[in-house]
């Protein structure tokens, strides 16, 4: 028996519900007496009768499961800080010296407001139904159809993969900062080891570790914006007030790029959206892969969902304003580092800015955090690998042997097969950690906006599903603007993914490397997507009234009435529930 609601929405392949939300939300969790009461054939179906197909392999006791380890403050601090690394603190210096201060800020403003969108429509996904071995690919394969989630899969753990490279290739570029016998290889082991050990035994040390990872982080980027205006009004050494010079000062706000004019402005603010991906992407996805394995998901979720603003706000937006400030497109010091290739922390604009400033012993302190987000966010990132592939096990679409968990509810198949994967950060040794570090880059950032392009997809069928069936109020977590938010971003990341290698069509600027740098991300995921629909014969997309909406719903529910929060019993109680 399947449930059908009078209304019959057309059956099209993105067709959405579309009725805006504002009107009947906040964008809040739903009280608990307002949500559906279910009929018992519902109950039946959300307990996963045979009349639904599960999109997922039951948990067998041969493999064991994943368990709800991670605590409230550890998903708040991971929402807030989780994978703020090398892309914010160093990555930003190349793109200032390359199109000037406001495009950078601009591209902040706007990849924030992209991200925001994707982060509220994961939060909807993984809290309607939060079980083990949920995933962005999870939800894929559940909502639209098996080989778009089969080449989003592998898409996501490669991404992750290269993503714990990247991040491991700049901590051991950031202790370069620092003259040390100690060669390239063990710096890497060490790192490398450290976030292996972190994640294969105890889930909860992963969580906690992270914990203080994001303290850090968050202490150090709070501490550079207050330094940043402190500069602006002329509290520094010097006291040289900066205000807004450099958004004056020649080249200005914005240095053309590839042609002059305002084309060339475009172009330079078109270039820094592109590269500005790097900063973000993939982070919103550790909430979704968290989601599992947290306890008080429906309560614990929507919390860090509301609370990414912030972090964009705050850290990002903010932290590029200070950029912007303190540091000229055109110093010497910033093109030296980013001409020369060298990439390390003197490449910061952060560090330019305050040795400019004549801060004295700061940028050694500034050095110490980039090493810890560097870790911290390959840390993250091998966690976020082995839940995407313990996911694809999960739906059928990896081997079962990564479905295998220890007592402690680790995949450590997963860990072990992603970390052997980063392990290509060893080229470092050979080729040069900067030339290296590119490559990770200008590979995972077009993988990012593929995922996020296909999460749209998926987010959209889901909303239809719901609407067709006649449960959207039934949703724990609603956000603002959708649909409307998601087809715009969805239109958005196509056009950014398409035209991200502009540049390389220029007179006298294609290169081989340069084309497949920009584009060879594509291909490979047409032929996992092709190759998969060829051999299996999979439909384009699942009509919507197969769509299963209902398989582990149940299980939800329980967990959510069985939920007791925390009572505060005085004022710092309260404040440290607001926080965690």
């Amino acid at each position: 028996m399947r449930l059908r609601s009078q209304k019959d929405p057309m059956d099209g392949a993105l067709a959405g519900d579309t009725t805006s939300d504002s009107s009947r939300d906040n964008g809040g969790s739903l009280p608990h007496h307002q949500q559906h009461a279910y009929t018992a054939d519902e109950k039946a179906l959300g307990a996963g009768a045979d009349t639904i197909e599960a999109s997922y392999i039951p948990t067998d006791p041969q493999y064991g499961s994943t368990t709800r380890a991670l605590k409230s403050r550890h998903i708040q601090l991971i929402a807030l800080g989780g994978c703020i690394g090398t892309g914010l603190f160093v990555g930003t210096g190349a793109t200032l010296s390359l199109v000037g201060p406001a495009a950078l800020f601009l591209s902040f403003l706007v990849i924030s407001a992209l991200v925001w969108v994707v982060m509220q429509d994961l939060a909807e996904l993984a809290t309607y139904i939060p079980l083990s071995g949920s995933s962005v690919p999870f939800y894929v394969h559940r909502y639209v159809e098996p080989s778009l989630a089969f080449a989003a899969g592998w898409n996501y753990w490669y991404a992750y993969a290269m993503l714990v490279a990247a991040e491991v290739s700049a901590a051991n570029i950031v202790i370069g900062y620092w003259s040390n016998p100690v060669p390239e290889a063990v710096w890497i082991t060490i790192i490398l080891a450290t976030i292996v050990v972190l994640n294969i035994f105890v889930v909860s040390w992963y969580g906690e570790s992270e914990f203080w990872f994001a303290s850090i982080k968050i202490l150090g980027i709070l501490g550079l914006i207050v330094v940043g205006v402190v500069l602006f009004f002329g509290g520094g050494p010097k006291h040289d007030r900066l205000g807004f010079r450099y958004w004056k000062d020649p080249p200005g706000a914005f240095q053309p790029y590839e042609a002059p004019g305002d084309t060339g402005k475009f172009l330079a603010f078109w270039t820094a959206l592109v590269r500005s991906g790097f900063a973000f992407i993939l982070s919103p996805e550790l909430i979704v892969l968290a989601a599992g394995e947290t306890e008080a998901p429906r309560r614990n979720i929507p919390k860090a969902s509301k609370r990414f603003i912030y972090r964009l706000l705050c850290f990002y937006i903010l932290g590029t304003l200070v950029i912007s400030i303190i540091v000229s497109c055109k110093d010497d010091d910033l093109l030296q580092a980013v001409n020369s290739g060298t990439s390390n922390a003197g490449a910061s604009p952060f560090v330019v800015g305050i040795q400019r400033a004549g801060i004295q012993g700061l940028n050694h302190v500034v050095n110490a955090v980039i090493l810890t987000s560097a870790w911290s966010a390959g840390n993250s990132f091998l966690f976020a690998g082995s839940r995407s592939l313990y996911s694809l096990a999960k739906t059928g679409q990896a081997p079962k042997i990564f479905m295998t968990c220890n007592r402690h509810g680790v995949p450590y198949y997963c860990v072990a097969v992603t970390a052997l994967l980063a392990c290509l950060v060893y080229l470092n040794v050979s080729s040069g950690s900067a030339q290296v570090f590119t490559w990770f880059v200008n590979l995972t950032t077009i993988s990012g906006y593929i995922a996020w392009i296909v999460l749209m997809i998926t987010y959209l069928r889901f909303r239809h599903a719901l609407s067709h069936n006649g449960l959207l109020h039934t949703r724990p977590y609603r956000s603002p603007g959708q649909p409307y938010a998601s087809y715009a971003t969805l239109t958005i990341l196509i056009i950014v993914t398409l035209t991200n290698g502009f540049q390389v069509f220029f007179p006298g600027n294609f290169s081989a490397g340069s084309f497949l740098a920009a584009y060879i991300t594509l291909p490979i995921f047409v032929v996992l997507y092709l190759g998969h629909k060829i051999w299996f014969r999979t439909p384009l997309f699942y009509r919507v009234r197969d769509i299963d909406v209902w398989s582990g719903k149940a299980e939800a529910d329980r967990l959510e009435e069985e939920d007791v929060p925390p009572v505060a019993k005085n004022w710092v109680e309260k404040v440290w529930f607001w926080i965690a």
